[in-house]
């Protein structure tokens, strides 16, 4: 019983020694879908639902100006037709200046700050220019655990 106990945990502490090394570059969705401050609430509540995904960054003049996430578009209620969706503008809902990243970060460190900040992804930023180049999620963080699993 204790034998199988030990090889469990230095199992745990492997995986987790292996994901404390590995850069958010790495897991990390490049070349996000992006959409604009004057995008329509309707049109990115669609754009998130054809795309199965949950979070737009907001890109102006090629700058990242905030984010919004399919939660926001729901309470604000653009996963309806009415013309509010239709008229209001996604800078009405952005988070403006959201947490971000850069690709070099660990990806141990993305995690923290998405655990301290109680946020499901993070936009990352290039070192070089500070320019958009992908989005960290929990989904990426748990597919890294699981490929640093023993087999």
């Amino acid at each position: 019983m204790t034998t199988k106990r030990s090889t469990t945990s230095t199992a745990a502490v492997t995986t987790v020694a292996t994901i404390a090394k590995k850069r958010v570059k790495d897991w990390m969705s490049s070349n996000p879908i992006t959409i604009l401050p004057t995008t329509h609430l309707g049109e990115a509540y669609r754009l998130m639902s054809e795309r199965h995904i949950r979070r737009l960054p907001v890109i102006e003049n090629g700058v990242l100006v905030g984010i919004v996430t399919l939660g926001d578009l729901r309470s604000l209620g653009a996963n309806t037709d009415s013309d509010e969706a239709l008229k209001t503008q996604v800078d009405a809902a952005l988070h403006a200046t959201p947490i971000t990243v850069t690709t070099d970060a660990l990806l141990v460190d993305a995690a923290r700050m998405m655990l301290q900040h109680k946020i499901s992804g993070l936009p990352v930023l290039s070192t070089t220019d500070q320019s958009l180049v992908g989005i960290i999620t929990e989904s990426d963080i748990f597919r890294a655990f699981i490929a640093s699993e023993p087999q």
